[in-house]
């Protein structure tokens, strides 16, 4: 990877992870061009209890290419991030009980997670420094991210070896993918500052294609990397019109102001690789005022995670989750008088990868892995889910670009 000022590690759209963080891609250099392919499969069987759990055989997946050479002092990326997963875990998604987010059939999708969109992303960045110690970063994606949140889940490192999405995932990262994205950012060695102009409508439920709208949402970032091992983000975002409202009929769109904060830590010890992160994130929903609420009406939901990965030489990775939200009734599909009810729920999660060396060609990580949870249910839903701790697993195989080194860049 280039060398550039004021970056740690490269992650998703614009974000970042520690300078101690190794390198999981295909690499091949053709004359002044950088070719990159990274990415991540399962295939999985998931399985989760209680009354609303539900069982499933599919994949979950990710693709994305890269390209990257030096262009007027400074390197220009193309990225294109693509996944199957309205094909392989269906319309709806794949059974992640207290997973809640978007709309399949027109109903909220729950206990479940939905599938990603095919274009993840189509993005183009450039990059240059402009006095010593400080540069430029200019992104621009008609599918993409903006400058919101944390590394997404699907590219940290720390999540990396699990299968499952957060189920505060539209708390903190859910506009990962956004149809349509402008970021100017400035940088030092150590930081970083951020702001975006963007479409915050969520994704329809077809996936297959991309749904432009106005970049009528805007957003702002801080990075600090006071060393290697350490990523700290603080983020606030307005997104507009960005999620349906069911109840009334006819509503307009509900705008959401989100609020992030995160920190990464990475560390090698000895052979194994230790990747943590924790997450908060809070969302203000701004429910317009209809004929039957004749005001605007607010409800503040929030989520924290806690998430780690151990892995030793490329052959034993060990994962965990905890997570804690508080979420409406409605996200849950629940109506009548528990719709705008806040209800705190809790899921944990353990599992562990055998992976079977690296094959040298390719470099490629295959695995064979499992992993358990435990969803908490409150007391006042314990009659839509049964049980009150129902137990879930996933079995599952692996196969990614394995670790090729660890980056440490240098600023100019």
């Amino acid at each position: 990877m280039p060398a550039k000022a004021g970056y740690g590690s490269e992650a998703s759209g614009t974000a970042l992870l520690p300078d101690l963080t190794p390198m999981q891609a295909l690499h091949h250099q053709v004359g002044a061009w950088e070719l990159m392919l990274h990415g991540n499969v399962f295939a999985q069987y998931l399985y989760d209890g209680g009354y609303r759990g539900l069982r499933q055989f599919g994949s979950v997946n990710w693709f994305m290419g890269m390209v990257r050479r030096p262009v007027a002092g400074g390197p220009l990326t193309l990225r294109g991030m693509f996944s199957l997963e309205r094909l392989t875990v269906g319309r709806c998604g794949y059974p992640n009980l207290f997973a809640t987010g978007e709309l399949c059939y027109g109903q909220p999708i729950h206990d479940q997670q939905h599938p990603h969109n095919l274009f993840m992303e189509l993005a183009v960045r450039y990059e240059r420094p402009v006095v010593a110690g400080v540069g430029i970063d200019l992104y621009g994606a008609v599918s993409g991210e903006p400058a919101l949140g944390p590394v997404a889940f699907p590219h940290r490192l720390s999540a990396l070896p699990n299968p499952l999405s957060p189920i505060g995932h539209h708390w903190m990262d859910a506009t990962h993918i956004s149809f349509g994205v402008v970021t100017v950012g400035v940088s030092g060695r150590r930081w970083k500052l951020e702001a975006s102009r963007f479409n915050g409508r969520e994704p329809g439920e077809e996936r297959y294609g991309i749904y432009p709208g106005p970049l009528d949402s805007y957003s702002g970032r801080i990075w600090l990397l006071p060393d290697e091992h350490w990523s700290f983000q603080v983020s606030a975002g307005h997104l507009r019109k960005a999620q349906p409202i069911l109840y009334p009929v006819g509503s307009p769109r509900a705008d959401v102001n989100r609020s992030t904060v995160s920190a990464t830590h990475h560390r090698m010890l000895g052979k194994a690789f230790w990747a943590t992160t924790a997450v908060w994130g809070r969302n203000t929903e701004a429910h317009p005022a209809t004929p039957q609420f004749p005001y605007v009406r607010y409800f503040f939901t929030k989520a924290f995670l806690l998430e780690s990965s151990l892995n030793v030489a490329e052959r034993d990775v060990f994962f965990g989750r905890a997570e804690l939200a508080w979420k409406q009734g409605e996200d849950l599909a629940l109506f009548g008088t528990q719709q705008h009810q806040n209800f705190k729920l809790g899921k944990l999660q353990a599992g562990y990868t055998r992976q079977f060396g690296v094959l040298t060609r390719w470099r490629l990580a295959p695995g064979l892995g499992a992993s358990v949870s435990l969803s908490l249910v409150p007391p006042d839903l314990v009659y839509f889910y049964v049980q009150p701790q129902p137990l879930g697993f996933a079995v599952f195989g692996s196969l990614r670009p394995a670790a090729m080194e660890i980056s440490m860049h240098e600023g100019h």
